[in-house]
């Protein structure tokens, strides 16, 4: 047994330990904070750096309104960066067109048809698509889709082409799109459930006339984190879509986005210190603002359509 005196110092000691964890905690987060500021700082400090001695070689009018990106042509090489983003918005508009609809159907049948058990079993399922590598989605894509589309529907179709991989990015973001809007509608409160069927609505008519709306600026905040990730993905595109910049709309045609143009310059191709080099810095530059966009975008919808409960 302790002596009341020993109980007394234990108690003290104890105390004056978690005053110094009160002190040290705060401090330890606050430099966690500061350096992930710093990180991104000194990443968009890089890309402006970079960028701008691209521009100082490379007129930034033919930049952002040339069609043509033939950047390796030693004679005369051009810097369109609009073919880059065409592709890239390609891409991103056939993934979004399979996303969109798989996504948001799977989360109304998640938040308001599965039952617990279903939706314990079917959830985390969904979501290991979110967990397979990209590049094993770029040679699904390669070896599977793109034969599986040629076969059914475009027997002229090339082995690199915007389709299959537009498709296989739509698959690989509807997890996030049904995660982040099954979380928004499952947020709306079950009395407005409750009073919608105490109506005589059915329960499909709750799920699209009441918990859709209700949940509406979640929803729409997952397309747009789902755009964004569309935008920025690189292997699966790198490997099934080809690498010729086009400024077409054209699915069926290989073409290159803006990532796929960075990998490709990245693996060895242009010297340090080259214009094809500092290129790269300005592709990453254009890249980072649009997702920068999107992103402010989302919370610009989500503050807009938010429900208040």
């Amino acid at each position: 047994m302790k002596s009341t005196r020993e109980l007394i110092q234990e108690k003290q000691s104890n105390k004056n330990i978690g005053s110094i964890m009160e002190k040290i905690i705060p401090i330890v987060l606050l430099m966690t904070a500061i350096i992930s500021v710093l990180t991104t700082i000194g990443i968009v400090i890089t890309l402006l750096v970079e960028t701008v001695t691209f521009f100082q070689r490379v007129s930034i009018v033919e930049f952002f309104t040339s069609t043509e990106w033939y950047p390796f042509y030693e004679a005369d090489p051009s810097y369109g960066v609009l073919s880059l983003i065409a592709g890239t918005l390609l891409i991103t508009a056939i993934a979004m067109v399979v996303a969109i609809p798989i996504g948001l159907g799977a989360a109304l049948y998640l938040s308001e048809y599965a039952t617990e058990k279903v939706r314990g079993i079917v959830k985390p399922i969904l979501e290991v698509l979110a967990g397979i590598p990209t590049i094993v989605y770029g040679f699904f894509a390669l070896t599977f889709v793109t034969p599986l589309i040629k076969n059914l529907f475009f027997s002229d179709l090339s082995i690199f082409n915007a389709l299959s991989g537009g498709v296989v990015v739509g698959i690989m973001i509807i997890p996030m799109v049904a995660s982040l809007s099954e979380d928004a509608m499952r947020a709306v409160p079950n009395h407005i459930r409750e009073g919608a069927f105490a109506m005589g609505a059915t329960r499909l008519e709750v799920a699209l006339k009441v918990v859709l709306p209700g949940a509406l600026s979640g929803v729409i905040a997952s397309f747009v984190l789902a755009i964004s990730r569309a935008i920025g993905e690189t292997m699966i595109v790198a490997v099934a879509a080809g690498s010729t910049p086009k400024f077409t709309a054209d699915p069926t045609e290989s073409i290159q986005t803006m990532t796929a143009y960075i990998v490709q310059v990245s693996l060895g191709d242009a010297g340090y210190g080259s214009t094809i080099y500092y290129s790269i810095y300005a592709v990453g530059m254009t890249l980072f603002v649009f997702t920068l966009l999107m992103n402010l975008l989302s919370q610009y919808i989500s503050r807009k359509f938010r429900e208040e409960y």
